[in-house]
């Protein structure tokens, strides 16, 4: 018993520790990614304004003020305070989310799987998947919102109020999306004690329980009387940048949204998980759902998410893969439970999903074709290049404000990479001189045609399969 007693303090304290030693391993590797994608929004520009001038004033101006709460510009503003207004301190500030998800991810596992083993293998699995690893290697408020997440749901399968009270406390004040993960929660908890403990719904909606999650959601239900009281307008306003992209789906966008959604759940590599799981309910259907806790990773994997789906599905704003990042990790741990109770050749099939998953990061479309740059590994090059590329133009004196570019390059260097360099690209009118492109841009198929035809290569920068190429208009 002793004996058992040791052993298991002793894998608690290894893993801890290797999770501590991923996480600084991450930090490492990745402090010199710049800002990417929308995360220059949430993380630049509305913690510069709030470094600049007050942590505590989340009023953020009209033209760059997207709606959600500034928490995750207000750490960073906090943290540029203390250790200086640099891009490794930002890394540094994901740091603690980071192992922080790397625990309450084993402990989530944990709840579901007895075998220490199995545990590593499921954990191994999860982090697979590019769109959670690709979280991170970028500062970005999704490791943040996984964190607290987590931290709710191990509440509630622990049974530990104080944990599940501090992880929706937080959770509701992240972002919307996160106010929306928020409602999961509690749909997952009504419905879990509901259907898979038997309770009966009158005694589980009592005073005491909503009461619990209305303290629980103050500082989001705060943050919105008082954004409507200042401002009068949640998401967008007549002046907005985003104004134009929101909107109520009419039914041809209804479907499209539909099949996106599919598209999100298989892509990068995730096809194979749900072609496992598919397949494996052909097979198992009945005897995978037979057991309560198969049950509850499915309610996780759907519940958690459907408010972000029903607004994603009834909205014309494009979505992104990292929305359902929750919901990717039920899957996949369900697959895994799957293949270890029902199917002998465990090590090839786990073999077969794991670089499955792996080889997502190598998914590159055509240009052509959208993609989530911001949800895959295969991105990462881009931060070098994106330098070398600049550091030609200086060499070459092309001055940097009369080269083009698209988004997510259209702002200040100084917002990417914190050079205090307050240069910016001018925004494409198939007209200028020079333009600045990356394949992690997505453009249109007229801005394509448009350097196709009048426009030559001066310079390539190539690694992996990202390229920067600086162009120049082809004399008449």
């Amino acid at each position: 018993m002793f004996k058992e007693i040791r052993n298991f303090l002793s894998f608690e304290k290894i893993k801890n520790l290797l999770f501590i030693l991923f996480g600084v391993c991450i930090f490492f590797i990745s402090n010199t990614n710049g800002m990417f994608w929308d995360n220059i929004l949430f993380s630049s520009k509305m913690g510069n304004h709030l470094y600049l001038n007050s942590i505590f004033d989340w009023t953020i101006p009209d033209q760059f003020d997207p709606g959600h709460p500034p928490f995750l510009g207000f750490l960073l503003a906090i943290s540029w305070k203390i250790l200086g207004h640099t891009l490794w301190a930002a890394h540094l500030l994901m740091l603690p989310f980071t192992i922080g998800v790397f625990y309450q991810l084993f402990k989530f596992i944990s709840y579901f799987i007895e075998d220490q083993k199995s545990k590593i293998l499921a954990f191994l699995l999860i982090i697979a998947d590019p769109t959670l690893s690709t979280q991170f290697v970028i500062v970005n408020p999704e490791v943040i919102i996984v964190f607290f997440f987590f931290l709710a749901i191990n509440g509630i399968l622990f049974n530990n109020k104080i944990t599940k009270f501090i992880g929706l406390l937080l959770l509701s004040i992240v972002s919307f999306r996160s106010m929306m993960l928020f409602g999961g929660v509690f749909l997952f908890d009504v419905l879990n004690k509901h259907f898979i403990e038997r309770k009966n719904l009158k005694l589980i909606l009592n005073l005491k329980f909503l009461l619990f999650y209305f303290l629980s959601c103050l500082p989001g239900f705060i943050f919105v009387c008082w954004r409507l009281l200042t401002k009068g307008w949640l998401q967008t306003h007549p002046n907005s940048p985003w104004a134009g992209l929101w909107g109520f789906a009419d039914l041809k966008t209804f479907f499209k949204n539909c099949l996106l959604i599919v598209h999100r759940y298989v892509d990068f590599g995730r096809i194979f998980i749900f072609l496992f799981i598919t397949i494996s309910f052909v097979f198992f259907g009945k005897k995978i759902i037979a057991t309560t806790k198969n049950k509850q990773i499915l309610l996780i994997a759907l519940s958690s998410v459907i408010f972000i789906i029903i607004v994603s599905l009834l909205s014309t704003n494009t979505f992104g893969h990292r929305y359902f990042i929750v919901s990717y990790i039920g899957f996949i741990l369900l697959a895994f439970i799957i293949l270890q109770h029902f199917y002998k050749s465990k090590k090839i099939l786990f073999s077969l999903l794991f670089v499955g998953l792996i080889s997502g990061n190598l998914w590159v479309y055509p240009r052509e074709m959208s993609q989530g740059w911001d949800a895959t590994l295969a991105h990462i090059p881009y931060h070098a290049l994106r330098i070398e590329a600049i550091d030609y133009l200086n060499n070459e004196k092309i001055d940097i404000e009369k080269v083009a570019s698209f988004f997510p390059n259209l702002t200040t260097l100084d917002n990417i990479d914190f050079s205090t360099d307050q240069r910016t690209f001018l925004k494409f009118n198939a007209k200028n001189k020079y333009v600045f492109y990356s394949n992690v841009y997505n453009l249109t198929d007229k801005q394509y045609e448009i350097l196709d035809t009048n426009y030559s290569v001066l310079k390539e920068f190539n690694k992996n399969n990202i390229t920067v190429l600086i162009y120049i208009l082809k004399e008449k």
